[in-house]
C-alpha cells in the first residue's frame, strides 16, 4: 500500500510503499478514502509535539470503508463507510485524559495511507449526508469543538457565543455547532473576508482583532457573552474576560498567541466566571459529536483537497495559515 512517511524531525513527508496492516483481535482495517490535516502533524514534523517516535506515518483524521475485522469484532462492519475516532486510552476520568492517552498518527501508524489498523471500538458510521472528504474533516477538530462547547461550557439554545479565530478548523466547527444548537454566534478574525464567510455559516456578526480597540467595540455593540470559545490565549484572552457576562463560561483549547496577559482577578470572581481548559475528547464526546452532526446535518467546511502524494505541499499550505476550514488529502 501507499503511505506518507516522515523519517525524522525536520524531514519532508514522502510517499513510500508499505505492507498493508492486518487486523488482530478487537481490531479493524479501514481503507482510507480521505484524511485531514491538523497542526499536530506540522508540530510533529518540527519535533514540537510531546511524543517523539520517528519514523512515523502521521494522520489522525480519516474516513473510509472497513475491509477486514479481527477476532471478536462483529463482521457486519465489513463494507461499511466509517469515520475513525483517533483517540485511545483516555482513561476512567472523563474530566481529563490519562498519561496513557494516545492519538492516531504517532506512535501508531495514522491515516495518511491507503489502509490503517484501528480498534474496532473506534469506528463510527459515516453520517450519510457527508462525502468522505467532509467526514474526514470531522475527528480531532470536531471533537475538540464539541467537548469545549457542550461538555465543558454547557452551551444552551438562545445563549450568545463568541468564537475567536474564525477560519481555523476547531473554530469553524464551534461556529457551526453553536448555530445548529440555536445560539447567537459572534466571531473574531484577523481577516474581514473570513468574518464574512463565518456570517455565511450563520454567525450574526464579528470583528477584526487587529483593531486595537476590538474588545471595547464589540462590548459596545453586543454587551457581553454567555460562552466564549478560544484557541489563541495571549493578550486577547484579557478581552474575553472583559466581554464575559456574569456566569459566563470560557473554553480554551489552544494558545497560538502565547502566554495570557494580565487579568484582574476581581473580574473573574465577581462575575462568577468559569474557565475550562479542554482538548480533544472522550469516546463519549466523539460519539455525541457524530450524532449531533448527523442530526443537525452539519457539513464541515473543506478549504482545499490535495492528492495523497502532495501531502508535503498540503502541510506548507496549512502552515501559511490562509485556509478557511479543513485541509484534506484524497487517498482512495
Amino acid at each position: 500500500m501507499r503511505a506518507i512517511y516522515l523519517e525524522a524531525i525536520n524531514s519532508p513527508f514522502v510517499l513510500i510503499e508499505k505492507e498493508k496492516p492486518t487486523a488482530g483481535p478487537g481490531e479493524a482495517v479501514v481503507q482510507i478514502k480521505a484524511a485531514a490535516l491538523n497542526h499536530r502533524d506540522v508540530w510533529i514534523q518540527y519535533g514540537r509535539y510531546f511524543t517523539k517516535d520517528y519514523p512515523a506515518i502521521l494522520g489522525s483524521d480519516g474516513a473510509g470503508i472497513v475491509t477486514e475485522v479481527g477476532e471478536g469484532v462483529d463482521e457486519s462492519w465489513v463494507g461499511k463507510e466509517v469515520v475513525i475516532d483517533p483517540s485511545t486510552d483516555w482513561g476512567d476520568n472523563p474530566q481529563a485524559h490519562s498519561k496513557e492517552y494516545k492519538v492516531l498518527g504517532m506512535p501508531e501508524d495514522g491515516t495518511f495511507a491507503d489502509y490503517v489498523k484501528v480498534k474496532a471500538s473506534n469506528l463510527h458510521p459515516k453520517p450519510g449526508h457527508l462525502s468522505f472528504e467532509e467526514a474526514a474533516a470531522l475527528p480531532l477538530a470536531g471533537v475538540t469543538a464539541y467537548r469545549a462547547m457542550f461538555t465543558k461550557c454547557g452551551l444552551k439554545a438562545g445563549e450568545r457565543v463568541l468564537v475567536t479565530g474564525a477560519g481555523g478548523g476547531v473554530a469553524l466547527f464551534a461556529v457551526q455547532f453553536a448555530v445548529a444548537a440555536g445560539a447567537e454566534v459572534w466571531v473574531t478574525s484577523g481577516s474581514d473576508v473570513k468574518i464574512e464567510k463565518a456570517k455565511e455559516l450563520g454567525a450574526t456578526g464579528g470583528i477584526n482583532y487587529r483593531k486595537e480597540s476590538w474588545g471595547k467595540e464589540l462590548k459596545a455593540e453586543v454587551g457581553g457573552f454567555d460562552v466564549s470559545i478560544d484557541g489563541a490565549a495571549g493578550e486577547g484572552f484579557v478581552q474575553l474576560v472583559k466581554l464575559a457576562k456574569p456566569g459566563c463560561r470560557i473554553g480554551i483549547y489552544g494558545g497560538t498567541t502565547g502566554m495570557i496577559g494580565q487579568i484582574n482577578p476581581a473580574e473573574i470572581f465577581w462575575k462568577q466566571l468559569a474557565i475550562h481548559g479542554s482538548t480533544m475528547g472522550t469516546n463519549q464526546d466523539f460519539a455525541g459529536m457524530i450524532a449531533f452532526v448527523a442530526e443537525k446535518k452539519v457539513k464541515p467546511v473543506v478549504d482545499i483537497v490535495f492528492p495523497l502524494e502532495e501531502t508535503e505541499q498540503a502541510m506548507r499550505y496549512m502552515e501559511a495559515g490562509k485556509q478557511f476550514g479543513k485541509i484534506v488529502v484524497k487517498v482512495g
